[in-house]
């Protein structure tokens, strides 16, 4: 984020109103799905755990892929650099992507191990990040 921080500062790109407002719109859709994902599970945190009593979540955004959390991230990850008008800021969005989307695969490999019934949700949700893509 501080890149675009400072693209914003020193007016490095010229980002046109309509897609700093795209970008606006995208920061909260963003912060949306995050919210419902922690409505949804309780048990979501920073680190990949199993809890006693945790069970898998197939409902709310978790019906759509099996890591909305990280889908929330990226969709503001992409619109923040738009809403503070840096073209620039999108250059983090690629490696952000990449390291994304490998936590989701090392954390579905734990939870295949230790969350009974993960699998199964597996075959069920085939998306992990984003619908009918990935």
């Amino acid at each position: 984020m501080i890149l675009p921080s400072f693209d914003h500062r020193f007016s490095w790109s010229s980002v046109p109103l309509p897609i700093v407002l795209v970008g606006d719109a995208l920061t909260a859709l963003g912060f949306l799905i995050v919210f419902l994902v922690f409505r949804e599970n309780t048990f979501t945190g920073a680190t990949i755990a199993v809890s006693p009593g945790q069970k898998v979540i197939s409902t709310g955004p978790y019906a759509v892929v099996r890591h909305p959390m990280y889908s929330g991230a990226l969709v503001m990850l992409f619109g923040t650099p738009l809403a503070l008008g840096s073209w620039w800021g999108l250059l983090m969005f690629a490696p952000m992507t990449f390291t994304i989307a490998w936590r989701a695969r090392d954390e579905e490999g734990f939870l295949v191990k230790g969350l009974s019934g993960y699998k199964e949700y597996c075959q069920i949700v085939r998306y992990r990040l984003l619908p009918f893509v990935w």
